[in-house]
Protein backbone atom coordinates (compact mmCIF):
# COMPACT_ATOMS: atom_id res chain seq x y z
CA UNK A 1 0.00 0.00 0.00
CA UNK A 2 0.78 3.61 -0.47
CA UNK A 3 -0.53 6.09 1.79
CA UNK A 4 -0.18 9.77 1.25
CA UNK A 5 -1.79 12.85 2.51
CA UNK A 6 -2.59 16.22 0.54
CA UNK A 7 -4.42 19.46 0.78
CA UNK A 8 -6.67 20.15 -1.77
CA UNK A 9 -4.88 22.57 -3.66
CA UNK A 10 -2.20 20.07 -3.54
CA UNK A 11 -4.40 17.10 -4.97
CA UNK A 12 -3.83 15.70 -8.62
CA UNK A 13 -6.44 15.83 -10.90
CA UNK A 14 -6.02 11.95 -10.83
CA UNK A 15 -6.81 11.79 -7.24
CA UNK A 16 -9.27 13.77 -6.99
CA UNK A 17 -11.24 11.91 -9.79
CA UNK A 18 -10.08 8.62 -7.81
CA UNK A 19 -11.47 10.10 -4.36
CA UNK A 20 -14.94 11.08 -5.83
CA UNK A 21 -15.01 7.94 -7.78
CA UNK A 22 -15.06 5.52 -4.86
CA UNK A 23 -17.03 7.59 -2.53
CA UNK A 24 -19.87 7.46 -5.24
CA UNK A 25 -19.02 3.60 -5.39
CA UNK A 26 -19.46 2.83 -1.65
CA UNK A 27 -21.60 5.62 -0.07
CA UNK A 28 -24.03 6.69 -3.45
CA UNK A 29 -24.13 3.04 -5.10
CA UNK A 30 -23.68 0.20 -2.54
CA UNK A 31 -25.26 2.39 0.26
CA UNK A 32 -28.25 3.21 -1.91
CA UNK A 33 -27.75 7.34 -0.22
CA UNK A 34 -28.34 9.96 -2.50
CA UNK A 35 -27.28 12.74 -1.64
CA UNK A 36 -24.49 15.64 -2.43
CA UNK A 37 -20.86 14.50 -1.97
CA UNK A 38 -19.22 17.56 -3.41
CA UNK A 39 -20.50 19.54 -0.59
CA UNK A 40 -18.46 22.55 -0.17
CA UNK A 41 -15.98 21.06 2.25
CA UNK A 42 -13.30 19.14 0.55
CA UNK A 43 -11.37 22.57 -0.26
CA UNK A 44 -10.86 23.00 3.23
CA UNK A 45 -9.61 19.21 3.78
CA UNK A 46 -6.59 17.03 4.08
CA UNK A 47 -7.07 14.43 2.18
CA UNK A 48 -5.31 10.65 3.22
CA UNK A 49 -5.25 8.56 0.50
CA UNK A 50 -4.39 4.41 0.37
CA UNK A 51 -3.40 3.53 -3.25
CA UNK A 52 -3.18 -0.75 -3.73
CA UNK A 53 0.21 -2.30 -5.07
CA UNK A 54 -1.38 -1.76 -8.47
CA UNK A 55 -1.78 1.74 -8.31
CA UNK A 56 -5.95 1.84 -7.28
CA UNK A 57 -7.58 4.03 -5.00
CA UNK A 58 -8.57 1.75 -2.34
CA UNK A 59 -9.08 3.42 0.52
CA UNK A 60 -9.42 7.30 1.68
CA UNK A 61 -10.38 9.98 4.12
CA UNK A 62 -10.33 14.05 4.46
CA UNK A 63 -9.33 15.73 7.54
CA UNK A 64 -10.12 18.76 9.02
CA UNK A 65 -8.98 21.21 11.24
CA UNK A 66 -10.46 22.24 14.61
CA UNK A 67 -13.16 25.07 14.22
CA UNK A 68 -13.76 24.13 10.06
CA UNK A 69 -16.22 21.04 10.46
CA UNK A 70 -17.78 21.50 13.85
CA UNK A 71 -17.76 24.81 15.05
CA UNK A 72 -19.60 24.27 17.74
CA UNK A 73 -16.42 22.28 19.19
CA UNK A 74 -13.73 25.04 18.13
CA UNK A 75 -10.99 22.59 19.68
CA UNK A 76 -11.70 19.44 17.80
CA UNK A 77 -10.46 18.07 14.64
CA UNK A 78 -12.37 15.89 12.29
CA UNK A 79 -12.43 12.93 10.00
CA UNK A 80 -15.02 12.37 7.76
CA UNK A 81 -16.09 10.24 4.54
CA UNK A 82 -14.12 7.35 5.76
CA UNK A 83 -14.36 4.56 2.94
CA UNK A 84 -12.66 1.47 1.51
CA UNK A 85 -13.16 -0.64 -1.49
CA UNK A 86 -15.35 -3.00 -1.70
CA UNK A 87 -12.60 -5.46 -2.28
CA UNK A 88 -10.34 -4.33 0.45
CA UNK A 89 -13.29 -5.15 3.39
CA UNK A 90 -12.36 -7.76 5.93
CA UNK A 91 -8.43 -7.31 5.28
CA UNK A 92 -8.14 -4.36 8.16
CA UNK A 93 -7.34 -1.89 5.76
CA UNK A 94 -10.17 0.22 7.03
CA UNK A 95 -8.59 -0.23 10.75
CA UNK A 96 -5.56 0.91 9.24
CA UNK A 97 -7.11 3.69 7.59
CA UNK A 98 -8.15 4.72 10.74
CA UNK A 99 -5.42 4.40 12.94
CA UNK A 100 -2.99 6.78 9.98
CA UNK A 101 -6.10 9.00 10.22
CA UNK A 102 -6.01 9.52 13.86
CA UNK A 103 -2.15 10.03 13.88
CA UNK A 104 -2.32 12.20 10.97
CA UNK A 105 -5.03 14.45 12.54
CA UNK A 106 -2.56 14.33 16.10
CA UNK A 107 0.19 14.96 14.24
CA UNK A 108 -1.51 18.04 12.29
CA UNK A 109 -3.27 19.50 15.33
CA UNK A 110 -1.48 18.37 18.52
CA UNK A 111 -3.44 18.18 21.89
CA UNK A 112 -7.41 18.27 19.83
CA UNK A 113 -9.74 16.18 19.88
CA UNK A 114 -11.01 14.27 16.65
CA UNK A 115 -14.68 14.04 16.50
CA UNK A 116 -16.77 11.86 13.62
CA UNK A 117 -20.41 11.03 12.14
CA UNK A 118 -20.63 7.16 12.65
CA UNK A 119 -22.59 5.18 10.95
CA UNK A 120 -24.55 3.23 13.57
CA UNK A 121 -23.56 -0.28 12.33
CA UNK A 122 -19.59 0.71 12.43
CA UNK A 123 -20.36 1.62 16.28
CA UNK A 124 -17.87 -1.02 17.97
CA UNK A 125 -15.47 -0.47 15.06
CA UNK A 126 -14.92 3.45 16.24
CA UNK A 127 -15.05 2.57 19.68
CA UNK A 128 -12.14 0.06 19.33
CA UNK A 129 -10.14 3.06 17.78
CA UNK A 130 -10.87 5.28 21.40
CA UNK A 131 -13.59 7.06 20.20
CA UNK A 132 -16.79 7.53 22.02
CA UNK A 133 -20.48 8.16 21.49
CA UNK A 134 -21.76 11.87 22.04
CA UNK A 135 -25.06 11.88 21.05
CA UNK A 136 -28.22 9.79 20.48
CA UNK A 137 -28.86 8.21 17.02
CA UNK A 138 -29.77 10.59 14.15
CA UNK A 139 -30.85 10.42 10.89
CA UNK A 140 -28.36 11.59 8.00
CA UNK A 141 -29.13 10.70 4.44
CA UNK A 142 -31.70 8.21 5.50
CA UNK A 143 -28.74 6.60 7.47
CA UNK A 144 -28.40 5.72 11.54
CA UNK A 145 -25.35 7.76 12.44
CA UNK A 146 -24.33 8.84 15.60
CA UNK A 147 -21.41 12.02 17.00
CA UNK A 148 -18.47 10.15 17.96
CA UNK A 149 -15.36 11.54 20.03
CA UNK A 150 -11.64 10.63 20.48
CA UNK A 151 -10.58 12.75 23.58
CA UNK A 152 -6.60 14.28 23.40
Amino acid sequence: MIWYCVAFDDISLTDLYDLMRLRQEVFVVEQFCVYLDADGYDQNARHLLGRDGEGQLVACLRLFAPGVKYRDFPSDACIGRVCTAASVRGTGLGRELMRRGVAEAERLWPGCGIRLSAQVYLLKFYESLGFVVTSEPYDEDGIPHVEMVRPS
